[in-house]
């Protein structure tokens, strides 16, 4: 792997230096850190980590092939991505035809990168075509979408061993653990479905009908209710994670594609990436009214709150660039570029 840097304002590059520059450059780059978001680049195979005061891209990182969902350790510490030798095959590619393409096996893992020093670490492996990842709260464990398996991989973060293997509905994607640590909830394209799973005995304990090709999902801090995005049918679907069915939560304009989702509880705010509608809509919690809906153009997909929620940053990946949105505004103050195809969106706590 290699690593790629340019020198921004006043960020220095990183270089051959000795252990004492470095060991300045990090000290000042910590309380930076709050105002980062990472972007994974899926047709460049890098992950751009952009500040999101300043308007720059700070770094551009190699993490492996077709880099999708990526997930900071609750320290920020260690960002994770997930990396896939399947091809990428967009409509109106047919899966026989997209079957019919090479595929890296070998690639498949999740990528780690130290966030101090962006620098790579080991790959983790044991996991297939992965789409999404998240992290256990307490640091430990992985749970990982397997979109062609149609599986839930749970993986140790400190040996790479996989701790346990779930069936879940077909063409799974988001992925989500409850604040509590009880849970990890997954999406299913195909079976418009979420289905919640033990994080101890990678159980199922019950599967959720939603709206129709579910992506992202978003849990609220205590852990009792999920809000999850509908791209087919333009819905905001929420359901109780104690069980029962899942109800219309908003219903968003024809010409909207919901993909990624951020809930900023403190705001009492729940923000949806509409794809194709070029917009983030802005909804208000609990009543699920449209508060507002920002401009971004493009076609906004994976979504992140960044610098204690004054920044919403969204990836563009037919523009190769990120969106900051000023969250005080509800306006775009401005576009960083990164690498080709951005797709997933990753913040600082």
């Amino acid at each position: 792997m290699f690593m790629t840097v340019t020198r921004f304002r006043d960020f220095p590059a990183i270089v051959s230096v000795g252990t004492a520059i470095l060991g300045v450059w990090l000290a000042t780059a910590q309380p930076a850190r709050a105002a980062r978001a990472y972007v994974s680049n899926e047709d460049d195979g890098t992950v751009t980590v952009v500040d999101t005061q300043q308007l720059s891209a700070i770094a551009t990182i190699a993490a492996g092939k077709r880099p999708r969902g990526l997930a900071l350790s609750r320290d920020g510490a260690r960002l994770y991505v997930a990396v896939s030798g399947l091809p990428k095959c967009p409509p109106p590619m047919t899966d026989a035809d997209c079957a019919k393409l090479p595929r890296d096996q070998e690639a498949d893992g999740i990528a780690v990168i130290d966030t101090a020093t962006l620098q790579p670490l080991p790959v983790l492996r044991g996991v297939s075509d992965p789409e999404r990842v998240d992290v256990s709260p307490d640091g430990r464990v992985l749970f990982v979408s397997n979109e062609d398996a149609a599986r839930l991989t749970a993986l140790d973060v400190s040996s790479g061993r996989v701790l346990g293997t779930t069936a879940v509905g077909r063409e799974p994607e988001g992925v989500r653990v409850s604040p509590n640590g009880h849970r990890v909830l997954v999406t299913s394209e195909e079976d418009n479905s979420v289905t919640i799973v033990d994080t101890r005995t990678h159980a199922v304990v019950h599967t959720v009908k939603v709206g129709e090709r579910p992506r992202d999902l978003a849990l609220t801090p205590d852990s009792l209710t999920a809000y999850v995005s509908g791209e087919a049918d333009a819905s905001v679907y929420r359901f109780a994670l104690s069980g029962g069915a899942a109800t219309l939560f908003v219903q968003l304009r024809k010409e909207a594609r919901p993909m990624g989702l951020a809930l900023d509880a403190a705001r009492g705010r729940l923000y949806v990436s509409t794809g194709r509608g070029g917009s983030v809509a802005v909804i208000s919690l609990p009543d699920g009214a449209l508060a507002s809906e920002i401009p971004v153009a493009g076609r906004p997909w994976g979504i992140a709150l960044s610098d204690a929620g004054r920044r919403l940053v969204a990836a563009d990946g037919p523009s190769g660039e990120a969106a900051v949105i000023d969250t005080q505004t509800l306006s775009v103050v401005g576009k960083v570029h990164t690498g080709h195809g951005p797709w997933g969106v990753a913040a600082a706590p």
